[in-house]
């Protein structure tokens, strides 16, 4: 089984290493990059919501957070010009910062009361990057960022849609093997155990404010990471309605579609996902254009999502790609 697993794995990662040279045109090169950029959000997302069980409503603040410190730290806004190299790893450690100084004052906070707190801290943020217009631009947005690297000006970024496809897709692959060993690591184990059953957990021994603040950590970091490509692709940190309450929901949307509390859940679930809004709903517009009709799929495809979604939640609630726990239960159940 590990064979050929292995296998698909190689033949998707070679597969994902041409598709840029063999895309028609820049625009799919853009949509594979922000596939790989939103699958790193999801993953960072997938710790904290299906590995230690925390709802989390105010997670893109994370990814905003991460978006601004990056900007702060390499674009000419306050005269620090640091390289892209010594940027990443310090907006890394300040996200995760930013996650635990969230993250402390709800550890008593469950369900209900932990979405609504993440979700006040998400629109905390939002605001206060629209407010105060002396250090983030207000909506304005912090711009132009500095390219990511240029050891010997190697690469030419500019209009480079390749070269950011390809940071985005070596940031995914880095997240992947980071998260498949945290998921079999003691405290990949003690995340699933509070999300089981935090009160058993604690008398087996686990630390669960711990726990849950290394969860809250570990996916702010990740959303950072996300953040910091995100400003670099776009040559701009985006104002504050790139980091809105809608944007949390989507990508736990991903998680919900794919599977919530593994990572080739949520790896499926962004691609279906951005897939369908991205590649599907343009190509049916043009068809139906083609075809001399006057309706557009774009102004329903809300509504089939939304039809959608709830036929899985019905019929299929753990996702594309269960846990091994959930086809256990469903196997026994059968």
């Amino acid at each position: 089984m590990a064979a050929p697993r292995r296998a698909w794995l190689a033949g998707a990662f070679a597969l994902a290493l041409i598709a840029p040279l063999v895309a028609p045109n820049d625009y799919w090169i853009g949509v594979m990059a922000r596939i790989c950029l939103y699958t790193t959000l999801a993953l960072g997302l997938n710790i904290v919501v299906g590995f230690a069980g925390l709802l989390d409503l105010g997670y893109v603040a994370f990814f905003g957070i991460g978006s601004y410190l990056y900007a702060f730290l390499a674009s000419p806004h306050f005269g620090l010009h640091l390289p892209f190299l010594v940027v990443l790893p310090i907006v890394v450690l300040g996200t995760a910062l930013s996650g635990i100084l969230i993250g402390a004052p709800t550890l008593r906070l469950r369900g209900d009361y932990l979405a609504i707190v993440t979700l006040g801290f998400g629109e905390v943020v939002k605001f206060a990057i629209k407010n105060l217009e002396n250090i983030t631009n207000g909506s304005k947005a912090l711009n132009p960022l500095p390219d990511p690297w240029t050891p010997g000006n190697a690469l030419d970024w500019t209009n480079n849609y390749r070269g950011y496809y390809y940071l985005a897709l070596g940031s995914l692959v880095a997240v992947v093997l980071l998260l498949r060993n945290l998921e079999s690591s003691k405290l990949g184990r003690a995340w699933m155990a509070i999300r089981e059953d935090e009160l058993a957990a604690s008398c087996m021994g686990i630390n669960a404010a711990m726990v849950k603040l290394s969860a809250f950590a570990v996916g702010a970091a990740l959303a950072g990471l996300a953040g910091s490509i995100y400003a670099v692709s776009l040559d701009q940190t985006g104002g504050p309605d790139s980091y809105t309450f809608n944007r949390s929901i989507n990508v736990l949307c991903f998680l919900i579609i794919g599977g919530m509390g593994n990572i080739r859940g949520a790896i499926v679930g962004t691609f279906v996902l951005m897939g369908y809004d991205n590649i599907l709903t343009p190509a049916i517009d043009d068809a139906i254009q083609r075809s001399g009709t006057a309706f557009r799929f774009s102004n329903v495809k809300l509504v089939v999502f939304g039809l959608a979604l709830i036929l899985m939640m019905r019929f299929r609630p753990q996702g594309i790609f269960p846990t091994r726990r959930e086809r256990g239960e469903a196997g026994g159940g059968a």
